[in-house]
């Protein structure tokens, strides 16, 4: 059995003289280099980047079905273009309408909540004591109003935000468009600056653009499902602010099991101040729960059953590593970059792989703790 330092120079000796292994690490430094030194200015050049990967599937298709690639590009794009202008159109002025509504009906939840639970020392005089209830329901007020004034301050006076989103909102449709029409152009552009032996960064791309591109695409057809589930169950049961809850509901599905327990509070508030305990709050608290349990128990398998071999500790992990680093859009792609991860590792050279087809040895040093790993015997 090999000791944990002679195990790490072979290893070294291994990697080191490896133009593939150095070449997939030079582009992925590069690539997240970018990302974050250049992510803002760039930001819509790979949003539209998304956007031309997610259509691509419909745009290949086409081609299947005969159709030139050109007519195919120009069909999905169409089609692209008219949702695009039916969410700008209809539902964002709507979205914001009921937004607004939402928040400026916080300070009157607020007074209802403080009523409600300054009747906890009657019924319940040895759990809490008034005192204490004035001191918490004060705190809370405090900060809600604050948080519902920042919230309106930021809507009426981000003015910068609102032109730099009319800009990009102006280029990106430009940018798809030229994506998907020339995009075996700009790949051979791209390809000419790659070293020539690039089988290891080939095999991580194909891994990564099978498992991804079928990822967004079924996560963007679970968050549409979702949200038409939802908004037509709250119109129909008359809940206030169907659309905003309903969007909520679909943008929950991209955090995977913390986006469902987190969007659930809005929900359960709002009916709750709308209908009380009555018979319509537990409807529609029935009626939300199917809609999450048909997620989880028929959507979620059949959708990505063979797409995202990942566990659910790995999942959780790279929800709070990229989400910490990027925020939202770090959120947003966790588990996409997790399979990144993944695929990185499992092509990776590994010690012994390409003489005898096993797996490498462990050193025995890694199986006997941290005093064999220093090269003291242990008795």
């Amino acid at each position: 059995m090999q000791t944990l330092s002679e195990w790490t120079h072979d290893w070294i000796k291994k990697v080191l003289p490896n133009t593939q292994a150095i070449s997939l690490a030079l582009l992925l430094a590069l690539g997240f280099g970018l990302v974050i030194g250049l992510g803002k200015m760039l930001m819509p050049v790979f949003a539209a980047g998304v956007i031309a990967y997610l259509l691509e599937g419909i745009v290949k298709a086409g081609e299947r079905r005969k159709l030139p690639r050109l007519a195919a590009v120009l069909v999905v794009y169409l089609l692209f273009l008219a949702f695009v202008l039916f969410l700008l159109v209809a539902l964002l002025p709507l979205l914001y309408q009921q937004s607004m509504q939402f928040i400026t009906q916080l300070p009157a939840w607020a007074n209802s909540a403080q009523t409600l639970i300054m009747e906890l020392p009657q019924r319940y005089p040895g759990f809490i004591t008034e005192t204490q209830l004035v001191e918490i329901t004060a705190t809370m007020r405090k900060d809600l109003l604050s948080w519902g004034q920042s919230m309106l301050t930021y809507s009426y006076s981000s003015l910068v935000s609102i032109i730099t989103l009319i800009v990009y909102l102006i280029l990106m449709p430009f940018l798809v468009f030229f994506f998907l029409k020339d995009k075996e152009r700009i790949l051979a552009w791209f390809i000419q600056y790659l070293p020539r032996d690039r089988h290891l960064s080939g095999k991580v791309w194909d891994e990564v653009d099978m498992q991804i591109g079928n990822y967004v695409r079924g996560k963007f057809i679970e968050v549409l499902a979702l949200l038409i589930a939802s908004l037509a169950t709250f119109a129909l049961m008359g809940l206030n602010y169907p659309l905003l809850l309903a969007v909520l509901i679909g943008l929950s599905a991209i955090i995977p099991y913390v986006g469902a327990t987190l969007v659930t509070f809005p929900v359960v508030i709002v009916a709750f101040f709308q209908w009380g305990m009555g018979d319509e709050f537990w409807y529609l608290i029935l009626a939300y729960s199917i809609i999450q349990a048909l997620d989880a128990v028929v959507l979620i398998p059949l959708l990505f059953s063979e797409v995202v071999n990942l566990h659910p500790v790995a999942i959780i992990v790279a929800i709070l590593f990229f989400g910490g680093i990027w925020g939202f859009w770090g959120v947003f792609f966790a588990i996409p970059l997790a399979t990144l991860v993944k695929a990185v590792l499992n092509a990776w050279p590994r010690l012994g792989e390409e003489e005898n087809g096993e797996a490498p040895e462990i050193p025995a040093a890694m199986l006997k703790g941290p005093d064999a790993w220093m090269g003291r015997q242990q008795y």
